[in-house]
């Protein structure tokens, strides 16, 4: 039953059962000036009510009358520890046609349920409350055991820390890092952001070029063995840990395939985005966020969650909520709208004209390629045809067959489909939504790259792909089309 009114615009109120809760709640309200009715059958606890200067009487709670004396009143707040007692005063006031807003204490799932069934607008079970209330400074604790541990392996750190991103690096990805990077400058500690791979999508250069975000690729850098400290920051997306060298901060949104050895971890799928983790950093540490690093984490957290139509917590919103203020939005709206590049809407047409779709399944082959990461970009724009649910895009580019894949089927893990189907012959990594894969051309075909033998590579490449993606997608591939 809801009466669409709201309580901070009610103005008198109704206590029925009046224990240590009912007491604690009346004070408040009574401290905000609010006009409150305390009924309760203990004669002596109305007598002590009423020498606090509140508006006490008595009355049973469980007898119909008790309808008539709540006459008038806006917000009926039923809290005894006797929920017989509380059901019938609920009965007895709608029964009477009373219209009041509702709150009523439950003690358990069941009488939950049958207090609503009654007609409660709000039930409130008091274990629930506690429990989240405990569940809440849990979280709250933890998070500050946490960043002292992280603050200490800062604080002993005398030169350089490198923070890794996955391969490739997304928003998410370089948003966490120059997080961390902000965090350790508090403590002193300088730190170069590394990456393998490329930034290819017309979006992430945007992005880093927009915030001046510097970023080092691997093989530019000094080897690992010459910095004082390693973070690995939402780096599962890689789906290969061995970096050649010991780790000393992981933090990520995905759970490790295997066993991280680092002295300190922060591990939460229950968000999604690291982004996320780093801002609750920032927000612990109390530092108040440069526009560069606030745009860089809400860019992070809108990139992963899809603008929050994804998997997206409480967590994310939170965070997202706390680094509006403080972020760039006409530097957002730039990073959002990029124009797409000639290379990018090449190989999205190729991937269109080519594609194969089996069920709500489609793969597609774009070609021989420039921009591997053109492929990530249209498998997304592909997982947008109509039925389609999880698509796959691949691409020949220097020796190597590329491949991009992006699913949105809760069933499915893409990262695990991609790992059983090619990991036994190349780089296969990603997470449930998302993966990636590196194949040395050679494995497939036996044949060296020329130009001569291009048509002949591309035929038997796609053959071979596209049977491996659709057996691991469980794809019987008897009855397949262009999605047309």
């Amino acid at each position: 039953m809801s009466t669409g009114v709201t309580i901070s615009s009610m103005s008198t109120y109704a206590i029925l059962g009046c224990g240590s809760v009912g007491h604690i709640v009346a004070e408040e309200l009574a401290d905000e000036g609010k006009d409150v009715l305390i009924l309760d059958k203990d004669e002596s606890r109305v007598e002590t009510l009423r020498d606090q200067d509140l508006n006490a009487r008595r009355q049973d709670i469980s007898e119909p009358a008790v309808a008539n004396a709540v006459d008038g009143r806006d917000v009926i707040l039923i809290l005894a520890s006797d929920v017989e007692a509380n059901k019938a005063a609920v009965s007895a006031i709608r029964d009477h046609g009373g219209e009041q807003f509702v709150v009523v204490r439950a003690s358990d799932p069941v009488s939950e349920d049958e207090l609503r069934d009654l007609g409660a607008d709000v039930v409130i079970n008091p274990s629930t409350v506690i429990a989240d209330s405990a569940l809440r400074t849990l979280e709250s604790g933890e998070l500050e055991y946490k960043a002292r541990q992280l603050a200490d392996i800062l604080g002993e750190t005398e030169g350089t820390l490198a923070i890794l991103t996955h391969d490739n690096p997304d928003p998410d990805s370089i948003a966490s890092a120059v997080a961390l990077q902000a965090i350790a400058r508090e403590y002193d500690v300088d730190a170069d952001i590394l990456y393998d791979g490329d930034i290819g999508h017309q979006e992430n250069r945007a992005f880093v070029n927009l915030l001046g975000i510097e970023l080092r690729q691997r093989d530019e850098a000094p080897p690992l063995s010459q910095y004082s400290a390693i973070a690995l920051v939402d780096h599962m997306k890689s789906g290969d840990l061995d970096i050649g060298a010991g780790v000393d901060i992981f933090i990520d949104h995905f759970e490790p395939g295997t066993d991280v050895d680092a002295r300190f971890m922060d591990v939460r799928p229950n968000v999604s985005s690291t982004s996320t983790i780093l801002t609750k950093y920032i927000q612990e540490f109390d530092l108040s966020p440069s526009e560069a690093v606030a745009t860089a984490l809400l860019y992070g957290i809108r990139a992963e969650t899809l603008d929050f139509k994804r998997d997206t917590t409480p967590a994310d919103l939170t965070a997202a909520a706390y680094l509006y203020p403080f972020a760039n939005h006409e530097t957002l709206e730039q990073v959002e709208s990029p124009s797409m590049s000639p290379e990018t809407l090449d190989v999205l047409a190729e991937a269109i004209q080519n594609r194969e779709v089996q069920g709500s399944h489609l793969v597609s082959n774009a070609g021989f390629i420039r921009d591997r990461e053109a492929l990530g970009q249209a498998a997304n724009h592909l997982l947008n045809l109509e039925g389609i649910t999880t698509t796959a895009v691949f691409g020949i580019a220097d020796d190597n067959i590329y491949l991009a894949a992006r699913s949105k089927d809760i069933r499915i893990n893409i990262g695990n489909i991609l790992q059983d189907a090619f990991e036994e012959i190349g780089t296969a990594g990603g997470h449930s939504t998302q993966g990636s894969v590196e194949i040395p051309l050679g494995i497939f075909t036996g044949i060296e790259a020329s130009e001569g033998n291009r048509d002949t590579l591309l035929a038997l490449t796609e053959e071979a792909v596209r049977r491996k993606l659709f057996d691991a997608m469980g794809v019987d591939g008897s009855e397949s089309s262009n999605g047309s």
